[in-house]
């Protein structure tokens, strides 16, 4: 996925930066996992999220689309569509990007493959990785 990174004010105690990612699909503000003078310019980027699909809990059915992200608070809130891996994990398709989730033990019956759904995470269990091409 490609995002802009703007900075954000960094608390002096906190050893990680944080940035607002702003994309086609989406804006929050999210830990940084890069040098602090990569700020301020567009990357392409993968998501790392620390947080298991919980339906009912943390993961909802959504009406449609489009795929977002967005920031509700103090979670990320991402829309897509779960495939299960079959391996206890769902990738989520949200604008172009992947993301891996663990699924529940035991995997939840909700999830179907092309089913619309919300997952609500913790803003501090989502990180940004840059990559290049």
């Amino acid at each position: 996925m490609l995002v802009r990174t703007e900075a954000v004010r960094q608390v002096p105690s906190e050893p990680v930066t944080t940035v607002r990612v702003r994309s086609a699909v989406g804006t929050a503000v999210v830990p940084w996992r890069s040098a602090p003078e990569d700020v301020g310019r567009e990357h392409h980027v993968e998501w790392t999220v620390d947080e298991d699909i919980v339906p009912a809990e943390n993961t909802l059915s959504a009406a449609s689309g489009p795929p977002k992200f967005r920031e509700d608070g103090d979670h990320i809130v991402f829309r897509g569509r779960p495939s299960p891996t079959g391996d206890g994990t769902a990738l989520l398709g949200v604008g172009g990007e992947l993301l891996l989730f663990e699924l529940a033990v035991p995997p939840p019956p909700g999830i179907v493959d092309a089913a619309w759904v919300e997952v609500r995470v913790g803003q501090e269990n989502v990180t940004l990785w840059p990559y290049r091409l």
